[in-house]
């Protein structure tokens, strides 16, 4: 059991951000992307920065010997986070899901590729470059669906859909490089609540500082209003990404990020009930070759897991 625990909350984030994608994906609609920004990663700071403080003080020594690694966590996260949010505004939830997401394990590849040592390295087989090559394509589809028109979002101009497009990309890697590092920080000792305290300080800065210089954040007039997105950022944001964070933790990198890919069907799902949006068959059509990929990749690289943990075995007896 202690062994599925790590996949097992990467898991109930991937079902979790169904209901984040979909709810904040109309909420941007009418508010300011910064104040939730500001909101959702400042309660995040604040909730487990005292909680490192209870439980583990010594993390906040440990993170100061390692502060160019966690600067690294944080920029990326900006980045990620950002750009991703960005997305949701001007196109569907699943597609924006489903480009963020397939950039994770095209990104450990690639690392892996040309020798960034980054994460662990994990060989990658033939099969498994062929079922990254059909989850590109279907990337590739899911991009000729919003330029072509044949979303289930309002029509929006060219240049819009095209920057809309590129940066779940960068965020899909942004993120993945983001946690590989928080993943360093892991190893250095730092514990889940530890990582996640100091992990948004950057973007909570920038939010921050934005909205300070505009005034009272845009759509928020009530501080019930205040007090809904505050909720809702700590159940869909906060909360969720700190099981994804202990998920990571006990997790090869490669195979979080494989059950990460499996959450746009859950977001087209719940999509559905988003009363701006129409069905969209090309939409779905994409997703599931995309989903038949990810598991097509998950179930030959699993096929690995035993002989690959024996040559680990092996290769550390002889270290």
């Amino acid at each position: 059991m202690a062994v599925l625990f790590g996949p097992f909350m990467v898991l109930t984030f991937c079902l979790s951000q169904a209901f984040r994608d979909v709810y904040f994906a109309r909420v941007f609609q009418g508010l300011d992307l910064f104040a939730v920004i500001a909101i959702a990663f400042g309660l995040s700071a604040i909730i487990f920065c005292f909680v490192t403080a209870i439980r583990s003080p010594g993390d906040f020594t440990k993170l100061r010997e390692h502060v160019r690694t966690a600067t690294a966590m944080n920029v990326t996260t900006a980045l990620a986070w950002t750009f991703y949010f960005f997305g949701l505004k001007h196109l569907e939830p699943s597609i924006v899901n489903t480009l963020h997401s397939g950039m994770a394990p095209l990104t450990v590849v690639a690392l892996a590729a040309v020798g960034i040592p980054l994460a662990k390295e994990e060989l990658v087989s033939r099969r498994e470059y062929a079922c990254y090559a059909g989850l590109t394509l279907s990337l590739v589809g899911l991009w000729w669906v919003v330029l072509s028109g044949r979303s289930g979002f309002p029509d929006q101009d060219a240049e819009s859909s095209l920057l809309a497009l590129a940066l779940p990309l960068v965020s899909g890697s942004s993120s993945t490089i983001s946690l590989l590092y928080s993943k360093r920080l892991h190893d250095q000792g730092v514990s889940a609540e530890g990582v996640t305290a100091v992990r948004y300080l950057l973007i909570i800065a920038v939010a921050t500082s934005i909205e300070m210089l505009k005034g009272w954040p845009e759509g928020i007039h009530t501080s019930a209003q205040l007090a809904t997105i505050s909720i809702a950022a700590t159940v869909l944001i906060v909360l969720p990404t700190f099981a994804l964070q202990v998920g990571i933790a006990r997790t090869a990198p490669l195979t979080a990020q494989v059950i990460r890919a499996l959450g746009p069907v859950c977001v087209f799902a719940l999509q559905q009930y988003d009363h701006r949006l129409s069905y969209s068959w090309p939409t779905l059509a994409c997703i599931i070759a995309y989903s038949i990929f990810t598991l097509a990749a998950n179930v030959v690289h699993g096929w690995r897991d035993g002989p690959a943990v024996m040559v680990a075995t092996v290769g550390a007896q002889r270290g």
